[in-house]
């Protein structure tokens, strides 16, 4: 009987061995949660504006893009093979955009664009940071967040002036 449960053991270990080691360890622990918190910060911004698709969501949409490249990238898939599935998770996220719009107001509609855009946005700052490329991520969450807060602002400054003239 010893024999059997040293063999369940075994089994169980290997298929937890898929991060060999803490610097793998550490490397796809970062690039999860800097996807975590950028899509946070971006869906932090939609909550403020009491949008539909908020802080979980877009920590959701991030996590799980990181995830569906890094995996493949661990595995030692070939660039081809995760451009195929990066082109797979960009039409899927396009599907819940649409939701995001053809929902927003339980109704057929052209309102949500902006926080559809943000989500397929938010899973594209997912694939960067779960392919190594935090720093690039990092500048596209602060580049939405511009357009996100400053654009808004800038247009209603302008329409105040026009009022004036």
């Amino acid at each position: 009987m010893t024999g059997v449960w040293h063999e369940i053991w075994n089994t169980v270990l290997s298929e937890f061995s898929d991060i060999p080691d803490v610097a793998q360890m550490t490397r796809i622990t970062l690039r999860l949660l800097v996807a975590a918190a950028l899509g946070g910060l971006l869906g932090y911004e939609r909550e403020l504006k009491g949008k539909s698709a908020g802080v979980r969501t877009h920590m959701l949409v991030a996590v799980g893009a990181a995830l569906f490249v890094l995996v493949p990238q661990q595995a030692g898939a070939s660039l081809a093979d995760i451009s195929r599935v990066m082109q797979g998770l960009i039409a899927g996220v396009g599907f819940l955009g649409a939701g995001a719009i053809i929902l927003g107001n339980h109704q057929v509609s052209t309102s949500g664009l902006t926080t559809a855009a943000g989500i397929w946005l938010t899973a594209a700052i997912g694939v960067a940071a779960g392919i190594g490329r935090e720093a690039t991520a990092v500048l596209a969450t602060l580049i939405a967040l511009l357009i996100l807060v400053a654009i808004p602002w800038a247009i209603r400054l302008i329409g105040e002036r026009r009022k004036k003239v």
